[in-house]
C-alpha cells in the first residue's frame, strides 16, 4: 500500500499525497480562525488548478475566504458532501471535510511545502 505524505502551506491548506494523486483541504487552524462554515464551493472534476491560485471558496459567518491550490494539477473530484453539509469543514477539516482531489502535474512543486512539524512551528509563530 502506498504511503500517504502530508504537506502544508502558509495559506493553511493541507495536501495528502498518494503517488500522483492528492487530496486538498484546509487545516484545523484555518477552520478555527474562520468560525462556523456556512458555505463551501469546490471545483468540478476536470478543472485545472494552479499552484498558489484560487481553487475553492469557503464562507463562514465571519468572512469568505479562498482556498488555494497547493500544487498545479487537474481536479479529479470535488467533495460534493460539502454542498449538503459545509460544517464538515469545521468538524473534520483534515478528514471528511476535504475540498478536492487532483492529479499532480509536477510533483517537484511539493518540495516547497511544509511537513506537519514545520507547519505546527509556523502556526505557533503566528
Amino acid at each position: 500500500m502506498a504511503m500517504t505524505t502530508l504537506y502544508f502551506t502558509q495559506d493553511h491548506e493541507w495536501i495528502a499525497v498518494d503517488g500522483t494523486t492528492a487530496t486538498v483541504g484546509i487545516t484545523d487552524y484555518a477552520q478555527s480562525q474562520l468560525g462556523d462554515i456556512v458555505f463551501a464551493e469546490v471545483p468540478a472534476a476536470g478543472t485545472r488548478v494552479e499552484k498558489g491560485k484560487e481553487a475553492a471558496v469557503v464562507e463562514s459567518v465571519k468572512a469568505a475566504s479562498d482556498v488555494y491550490a497547493p500544487v498545479t494539477g487537474e481536479v479529479i473530484e470535488g467533495n460534493g458532501a460539502l454542498g449538503d453539509d459545509p460544517s464538515l469543514v469545521n468538524t473534520a477539516p483534515e478528514s471528511d471535510g476535504w475540498f478536492f482531489k487532483l492529479t499532480l502535474a509536477d510533483p517537484s512543486e511539493l518540495d516547497g511545502l511544509m511537513d506537519e512539524a514545520g507547519y505546527k512551528a509556523f502556526v505557533d509563530g503566528l
